[in-house]
């Protein structure tokens, strides 16, 4: 079988996420990684801004608010995606309908613990009532809005009582992210700056830029896993798996469907399109600095190729990757921003005074973008031990 060295995946890597080679604008950025991790609102921003140039946060906003070319969306493992707005009807196809299922089927569970009987019947009522409040509203509104309009958004869950993480809340979320994973609405601009995690919601088919055609879910399933494969691989069966959230049946058929070659890594074996066997020329020295959650440190499973010994420091102990600074396809360290604007840095590893001048040089541009992004102070959702001790 054709070997696959770390090296070269390490500068795969680099050129592929277009963090040695930036692009020029962010739909393209978005694209060379399949999709940007979404959680955090400023991971987006800041994800692209270290694969295109120029890229303040009024160029991405206009891709996803006006020119609507990348669009938000609940994808794979349940989790929120920036994806170029032809890949949404792909992910839709391939991963959302089983996601969906499984939170329609926990909603009503819990409707029916609350004593409501027709569950069914009622919250495909909620659901049409929503519909038509958002449409009331011309397309776009908050969900404080709209549960305003349809009180019954506003029914309250008591769920585990007695238990110590008991909890009462409303059903106005899920029901909106449940409207969501259907691809019946979709997130749209924020309440706030580019930083705030409130959206308005919008439906779907006024707030896409034109009617997208939804392929079968094994068709979509090998268009996934062949993009995830260009920019990712070669990589194991399992990380495709995990990246998707697939069972491996699905991995196993859309790899088939490709024509996906098994190949060599160090430590076992992978997976590389038919096409893709070519080694990748060296792009020179680069370094990165990558925000929480981004997709280049969230893109694999099996990390040890690029990150070492380092992930106790990076990641929390739900698998969560904190800021990380890379250099030549391996992370070699973490970075926060202060309280006073500084970006923070912590190098794990003496790479001598060429690497450190790199890493310095990039942590002032940094700071010097985020002053001109508004002054605004990112921390991040889920907070990692190097990110805690560089940000006090």
């Amino acid at each position: 079988m054709r070997k696959f060295t770390d090296d070269e995946r390490r500068r795969r890597l680099g050129v592929r996420h277009a963090l040695a080679r930036p692009v020029g604008d962010p739909v393209s950025a978005a694209a060379r990684v399949v999709a940007l991790h979404a959680t955090d609102a400023a991971t987006v921003f800041l994800s692209v801004r270290a694969r295109a140039e120029p890229s303040p946060p009024a160029v991405l906003e206009d891709a996803l608010y006006e020119q609507r070319t990348l669009v938000r969306m609940l994808g794979m493992r349940r989790t929120v995606f920036v994806v170029p707005s032809p890949l949404l009807p792909v992910v839709e196809a391939s991963t959302m309908e089983r996601i969906a299922g499984a939170q329609r089927r926990l909603l009503l569970k819990h409707l029916r613990e609350t004593g409501l009987d027709h569950v069914d019947e009622w919250l495909a009522d909620v659901e049409n009532g929503t519909l038509a409040a958002l449409a009331a509203r011309g397309g776009t509104a908050t969900a404080v809005e709209l549960a305003a309009d349809e009180p019954r958004l506003r029914t309250t869950l008591h769920l585990a009582p007695g238990k110590p993480y008991e909890a009462k809340s409303a059903i106005t979320s899920r029901v909106l992210v449940l409207l969501g994973a259907e691809g019946r609405i979709v997130r749209g601009r924020p309440s706030g700056s580019w930083v705030s995690q409130r959206y308005q919601w919008a439906l779907a088919e006024q707030w896409l830029p034109i009617p997208l055609d939804r392929p079968s879910d094994t068709d979509a399933r090998a268009e996934l896993a062949g993009a995830w494969l260009r920019a990712y691989g070669p990589a194991p069966a399992a990380d495709l798996q995990w990246w998707t959230g697939w069972t491996g049946a699905q991995v196993e058929r859309a790899l088939a469907d490709l024509g996906a070659v098994e190949v060599t890594l160090t430590g076992g074996t992978g997976f590389v399109l038919p096409d893709d066997l070519d080694d990748t020329p060296d792009p020179g020295p680069w370094t990165a600095f990558l925000p929480a959650l981004d997709p280049t440190t969230m893109g694999w499973t099996g990390r040890d190729w690029y990150l070492g010994d380092h992930g106790p420091r990076l990641f929390d102990r739900a698998g969560n990757g904190g800021p990380t600074i890379w250099l030549d396809g391996r992370i070699v360290g973490g970075w926060a921003q202060r309280a006073d604007g500084t970006v923070a840095v912590r190098l794990f590893e003496d790479l001598g005074a060429d690497a450190r001048a790199l890493a310095d040089a990039e942590a002032e541009r940094l700071r010097c973008w985020l002053r001109e992004a508004g002054g605004v102070r990112v921390v991040p959702r889920f907070r990692t031990p190097t990110e805690r001790e560089l940000s006090e």
